[in-house]
C-alpha cells in the first residue's frame, strides 16, 4: 500500500521571472519572539523542510521559497521567513511582490479597492506592501523597506578569474557587493550567464575573506548575501540592467527587489538619483523593478534612505508535494 510520511500544499508564482514557492500548511509549531529567533529555530531544528521543497527532485539549484507565519509585532498582518539553495534570507522584495500578489488574489486578507495594504515581519524588520486591486484582479505590488545605507564605498578586492574589482558594500534589507561588469569585461546579458556566476561567487568570497560585514543595529544581519553587477540597459524602457547571484551561486531572474532598494539608496546617497525620482532597474531577463526614494534617514551611524520598490507577480501553480516512504532522498539533494 502506497503511503505518504509528508504532504505538503504549496501556491507557486514568480516575479519577473523568478521563482517563490509559497508553503501553505505544514510548519511545525516555531518557538522564538521575533522572527530572527523563529529563523535560527527553523535553522536548527527543521532544516529538512527547506531542503524538501528547495532541493531537486521536487525544486532546483534556483529554486526559491517561503514559509508564512502569524505576526509578531502589532503593526503586521503576517511574519515571513524566505529560503533558498544555501539557508534563508534576511528580505526578498521579490518574495514580497509574490506574497503581496498570491494574498489578495486568493482571498487570504480583506481586500480593498484600489489599493490593499499587507504587513510583514521580516527577519530584517517591518515591511508594508501595497497591493493594487480593482474589484477582480490584484495588479502591482509597491513595498516600503527597511532603510538602506552604503556600508563601505569604493571596496577593492582581488579575484583569481578577473583581477581587482572595485565596488560597494550596500545594505538595502540584505547586504550586497555593488559592482558595474564592464571592469571584468562582461555585460548583463543570458550568454554570459555563466561568467557572471563566476565573478558573483569569486567577489563574494572575496568580501567576506577581506571585509568585516555589521550591520549598526541589529547583528542578526551581519553577513554577506551576494553579489550585484550591474550594466548598460538589455531593453528599452530601464534606467540599467544588473544581475544578482546570491547564496551557493544562485542567479536571481528577477531585478532582486532588495537590491534595487540598495541600488537606489546607493545613487541617492552618491549624489546621482535625486529624493522622490523614479529610477527603473532591469533584470538578466528583462524584467524591470521601479524604484524611488522617498526619505533620508540615518541607520546608527551611517546616512540612509527609505525606498519604494514597485513590480508584478504572476502565480504559476498549485502543487502538492508529497514524501513516499520508501523514498531514498527525504530531503533531496544540491545538484548542478
Amino acid at each position: 500500500m502506497l503511503t505518504f510520511s509528508r504532504t505538503i500544499h504549496t501556491i507557486d508564482a514568480h516575479t519577473g521571472g523568478e521563482p517563490l514557492r509559497i508553503l501553505m500548511n505544514g510548519l511545525p509549531a516555531i518557538p522564538g519572539a521575533t522572527i530572527l529567533e523563529k529563523r535560527a529555530w527553523l535553522k536548527e531544528h527543521r532544516d529538512d523542510l527547506r531542503c524538501f521543497l528547495m532541493n531537486e527532485p521536487r525544486g532546483h539549484a534556483d529554486m526559491y521559497g517561503a514559509y508564512l507565519l502569524p505576526p509578531v509585532t502589532a503593526d503586521a498582518d503576517f511574519g515571513v521567513i524566505f529560503i533558498h539553495n544555501e539557508g534563508y534570507s534576511d528580505m526578498c522584495g521579490h518574495g514580497i511582490i509574490a506574497l503581496g500578489k498570491v494574498l489578495v488574489e486568493m482571498g487570504h486578507v480583506e481586500r480593498q479597492s484600489p489599493v490593499t495594504r499587507i504587513g510583514f515581519d521580516t527577519p530584517a524588520g517591518f515591511i508594508e506592501a501595497s497591493v493594487a486591486w480593482d474589484g477582480q484582479r490584484a495588479g502591482e505590488v509597491t513595498f516600503r523597506n527597511v532603510p538602506a545605507f552604503i556600508l563601505a564605498r569604493d571596496l577593492e578586492v582581488e579575484t583569481p578569474g578577473f583581477g581587482r574589482i572595485i565596488g560597494d558594500i550596500v545594505f538595502g534589507g540584505a547586504f550586497y557587493y555593488y559592482i558595474n561588469g564592464a571592469q571584468a569585461g562582461l555585460e548583463v546579458r543570458p550568454e554570459q550567464v555563466r561568467a557572471l556566476i563566476q565573478l558573483g561567487a569569486e567577489t563574494k568570497a572575496a568580501v567576506i575573506a577581506g571585509a568585516r560585514i555589521r550591520h549598526p543595529l541589529e547583528p542578526g544581519l551581519d553577513q554577506l548575501y551576494g553579489t550585484i553587477i550591474d550594466g548598460a540597459p538589455n531593453r528599452p524602457g530601464v534606467d540599467q540592467s544588473n544581475v544578482c547571484i546570491f547564496a551557493d551561486r544562485e542567479v536571481d531572474r528577477s531585478p532582486t527587489g532588495t537590491g534595487t532598494s540598495g541600488r537606489a539608496a546607493q545613487l541617492f546617497l552618491r549624489g546621482q538619483l535625486p529624493l522622490g525620482q523614479s529610477y527603473v532597474n532591469g533584470s538578466i531577463v528583462g524584467s524591470a523593478f521601479t524604484v524611488r526614494v522617498t526619505e533620508k534617514v540615518k541607520v546608527g551611524e551611517f546616512d540612509g534612505a527609505i525606498t519604494e520598490v514597485t513590480g508584478s507577480a504572476h502565480i504559476s501553480g498549485f502543487n502538492q508535494w508529497v514524501l513516499e516512504d520508501s523514498d531514498p532522498f527525504p530531503t533531496g539533494f544540491f545538484f548542478r
